[in-house]
């Protein structure tokens, strides 16, 4: 599905350059110049274990660890630590599928991972950029990169699960195409790695998964020398909510003393309403806050509580269903 927009210098493909860990002593794939366009073609979350395909039964055997097959890592000529690496994400195409899952509770993973015991898969179909769900919910979609980074100093093999100062596993949902991301430079050459394509997610991706789907990303780099930063900075135009526009919405509110706290009330409240009002299952309405509700902060400087509210958007209901 890539286009050919843009003149493209270098193509990485997944199977000549798949790793699961971020390390400085990585050989890079390749080594590019400022300014040249790089396409990236980039594995599933699972590393191919789930396809268009799978059922509930294949979570069985689900092999998680490691997770995220990350496409690189490719050098940046004339990169060197201080430096700062200009990521311009020019296309991103995916490939008319993406899935959604609940693990089971055990391996912790997911806002209320502890009250989702069973696991829980949607397989999603892409075509006409919307994304199929149960009931006749339709999801917008606007594909980003959920990996995407640079090599650490410190040396050795380090997990891509959590997000670090280099960048890494940020969900940031809003590096769409014609976004910029800028990343602190820490070892020469910069070591650049993307994976863990979606194809949408929710702000706060609550079950642990967005709609996790192949990508082929294609990037242009550059090199700021005269500029500093400490963690990643990005330009954007959204999208800022599930659908790209403002439109009404249905709010849940979680108060607590603990913004974690608060984030859990505020999708147990949102989960209750899709069951109780929507006619969803609580697996169905816990992986629909994943992929297309988000979690916004509304204070927190009123000590000693504060207020986290999710925010669903009616256009993905049919018009019967809407409040």
């Amino acid at each position: 599905m890539a286009s050919e927009t843009n003149a493209v210098d270098h193509r990485v493909r997944a199977d000549d350059a798949v790793h699961s860990a971020w390390d400085n002593e990585l050989e890079p794939v390749c080594t590019v110049e400022p300014g040249d366009v790089v396409r990236f073609e980039c594995r599933d979350a699972t590393n191919g274990q789930l396809g268009p395909d799978s059922t509930v039964a294949d979570l069985a055997t689900l092999d998680i660890d490691p997770v995220h097959p990350l496409t690189g890592p490719i050098a940046i000529e004339g990169a060197q630590p201080g430096d700062v690496l200009q990521v311009d994400l020019l296309e991103i195409d995916h490939e008319g599928w993406g899935c959604t899952l609940v693990l089971p509770g055990e391996m912790e993973l997911g806002l209320l991972a502890d009250e989702f015991p069973e696991p829980a898969l949607h397989v999603w179909d892409l075509e006409d950029d919307v994304a199929h769900f149960v009931n006749g919910i339709e999801i917008p979609i606007d594909p980003f990169p959920g990996v995407i980074g640079v090599a650490p100093a410190e040396n050795g093999a380090h997990s891509t699960f959590p997000p670090r100062s280099v960048g890494g596993n940020m969900d940031i949902k809003q590096l769409t195409a014609e976004s910029t991301l800028y990343l602190p430079i820490e070892v020469d050459g910069g070591l650049f790695s993307i994976g863990d394509g979606h194809a949408a997610q929710g702000d706060g991706e609550v079950c642990g998964t967005g709609i996790e789907a192949p990508l082929t990303v294609t990037c242009r780099f550059d090199v700021q020398s005269g500029r500093s930063i400490d963690g990643p900075q990005f330009e954007t135009t959204g999208p800022f909510t599930s659908t790209g526009r403002d439109e009404p919405m249905y709010g849940t509110t979680g108060i607590a003393d603990d913004l974690m706290d608060a984030s859990r009330m505020a999708i147990r409240h949102m989960i209750d309403h899709l069951h109780d009002e929507r006619g969803l299952t609580r697996a169905e309405a816990y992986m629909l806050c994943s992929v297309a509700v988000d979690l916004k902060l509304n204070e927190v400087v009123n000590a000693p509580n504060w207020a986290v509210s999710a925010y669903l958007p009616e256009s993905i209901f049919p018009e019967p269903r809407r409040r």
